[in-house]
C-alpha cells in the first residue's frame, strides 16, 4: 500500500511538472500556431543555466531565477530573430526551423558542459523526508509538487484574471480578430513565446535535483509534453494540467509493475484519446 501511495505522489509530481512544461508548449501553439520543437531544448538550457548559477552562488533560489531568465531571453531572441519570419509559412517550415534551433541549442550546451551527466544537489530546505500518515516520502519531491502547483495557479491567474491573459486567450481563439481590434499582436506573440520558454526553463531547474542533467534529456521531455498536449487538448490550459496529471500517473503507476511499458501505456492512452476524442479531453472541436 505504501508503495502504491508513493507512486501516486510520484505520478502527481511528475504530472504537474509535465503540465508546467506543456503549458508553455500549448500556449505557443494555441496563440502562434507554431509547433515548437525547440521547447525541450529550452528546458535543457534552463536546467544548465540553473546548474551554473547554483555552482556560483550555492543558492537554489538564484538558480531558479537564473534558469528562468536565461530561457526567457533565449526564447525572446528566437522569436525576434527567427520565428517571426515563419508565422505565415507552412507548418512543415516551422517544424523544421524549431527542430533545427533545438539541435543548435543542445549542441551548444554539449560544447560548453560536455556530454557527461551532471546534477544539482537537493537544496538544504528540501533535504530529508516527510511523513504522510504511514507513507515516508522525500521532502523535496513533495516541495517540487507544491512549487509546480503554485506556479500553475499563478499562470492560471495571469491567463484568466488579467487583461494580458484575456488578449492571449483571445489570440488562441482568433488571432486575426485580435489584430483587427488594433492590439499589437507582434508584441503579444513575443511575450507569449517568452513566457512559454521561461516556463520550460523554470521547470528544468525545479526538476534538476530529482534527475541527472544531460544535454539529450530534452528529447524525452519534448515527446512527453506533446503527448500531454494531445491528451489534454491543443491550446487548452486546463487541458495541459489534466493531461499532465494523467500522463504522470500512467508513467508512475505502470513503472510500479514494469518500467519498460510505462511509455507504451502512455502512447496507448494517447492513441485512444485521438480515436474517441480527437480534440483532446478539454480541447475544442474544430481546432487545427
Amino acid at each position: 500500500m505504501s508503495l502504491f501511495l508513493s507512486q501516486l505522489f510520484n505520478g502527481l509530481a511528475t504530472g504537474l511538472l509535465l503540465a508546467l512544461i506543456s503549458t508553455g508548449l500549448t500556449i505557443i501553439y494555441g496563440t502562434l500556431g507554431v509547433v515548437n520543437f525547440a521547447h525541450g531544448a529550452l528546458f535543457v538550457v534552463g536546467s544548465y543555466a540553473g546548474f551554473t548559477a547554483y555552482g556560483m552562488t550555492d543558492s537554489f533560489l538564484i538558480a531558479i531565477v537564473a534558469g528562468s531568465l536565461v530561457a526567457l531571453v533565449v526564447g525572446l531572441i528566437i522569436e525576434r530573430g527567427l520565428m517571426r519570419q515563419y508565422y505565415g509559412r507552412p507548418p512543415e517550415d516551422q517544424i523544421l526551423v524549431t527542430f533545427g534551433i533545438g539541435i543548435i541549442l543542445v549542441e551548444l550546451v554539449r560544447s560548453i558542459y560536455g556530454g557527461i551527466s551532471l546534477s544539482i544537489p537537493t537544496p538544504e530546505w528540501g533535504q530529508g523526508i516527510a511523513h504522510i500518515g504511514s507513507l515516508v516520502y522525500p521532502l523535496y519531491r513533495l516541495q517540487a509538487l507544491g512549487i509546480a502547483a503554485a506556479t500553475l495557479a499563478l499562470l492560471y491567474y495571469v491567463l484568466y484574471r488579467t487583461s494580458l491573459g484575456l488578449i492571449v486567450r483571445a489570440g488562441i481563439e482568433d488571432a486575426q480578430m485580435v489584430n483587427a481590434l488594433g492590439i499589437n499582436v507582434k508584441r503579444t506573440f513575443l511575450l507569449v513565446f517568452g513566457i512559454g520558454a521561461m516556463a520550460a526553463g523554470y521547470a528544468g531547474v525545479i526538476d534538476s535535483p530529482i534527475v541527472t542533467l544531460s544535454p539529450d534529456m530534452g528529447h524525452r521531455i519534448l515527446v512527453d509534453s506533446f503527448v500531454v498536449v494531445v491528451i489534454g487538448g491543443v491550446g487548452s490550459f486546463p487541458g495541459a494540467i489534466v493531461g499532465g496529471i494523467i500522463a504522470g500517473e500512467i508513467l508512475s503507476l505502470t513503472s510500479m509493475f514494469n518500467p519498460a511499458y510505462s511509455h507504451v501505456m502512455l502512447f496507448v492512452v494517447m492513441a485512444l484519446v485521438l480515436i474517441f476524442r480527437p480534440q483532446g479531453l478539454m480541447g475544442q472541436e474544430g481546432r487545427e
